[in-house]
């Protein structure tokens, strides 16, 4: 914690193509080395792809994704009297949505098709779908939290 007051939140001006922030953010997480017209194209093509194969909004098919993916509870290390829980807490929402836009692209990033817009797309769709690597990391969460309830009482 920062002993110099609050920490403001950085606010994320909206993509150019669909007007969300979400997808701004998505963006900026998917950029390396500063390349964010790369991350747009890698974004907006895997967007393109959704569009053809499930003839529905992008926006729609991604936004839906996103919240199939969004961890409830998560686990954190607690320690009380020389031994360390692990302490089920609800997550913040905006926690829930660094969380999902990583385990998304962590898991399109371990795929095995051609490109990164590839890999997104089935991903992103993988998930609208409520399967693949990313909605298993959320369910792994939330069985760690389910596994240490008893716990629970140590949350302050």
């Amino acid at each position: 914690m920062s002993r110099k007051g609050e920490v403001t939140k950085r606010i994320i001006l909206a993509d150019p193509k669909y007007k969300s922030q979400i997808v701004a953010k998505f963006i900026n997480t998917i950029m390396t080395s500063g390349k964010k017209s790369i991350a747009e194209k890698i974004m907006y093509s895997a967007f393109d792809q959704i569009e053809k194969k499930t003839k529905e909004l992008p926006l729609k098919v991604f936004e839906k994704a996103m919240e199939n993916v969004k961890p409830i509870l998560e686990v954190r290390s607690r320690r009380v009297g020389g031994s360390t829980y692990q302490v089920p807490t609800e997550i913040r929402s905006y926690r829930r949505d660094t969380l999902a836009i990583r385990w998304i692209i962590e898991a399109a990033r371990k795929r095995s098709e051609k490109s990164m817009a590839n890999k997104l797309s089935a991903e992103i769709l993988d998930a609208y779908h409520q399967r693949g690597s990313a909605v298993k990391k959320r369910e792994d969460t939330h069985k760690m939290a389910e596994a240490n309830k008893a716990f629970a009482h140590y949350h302050w």
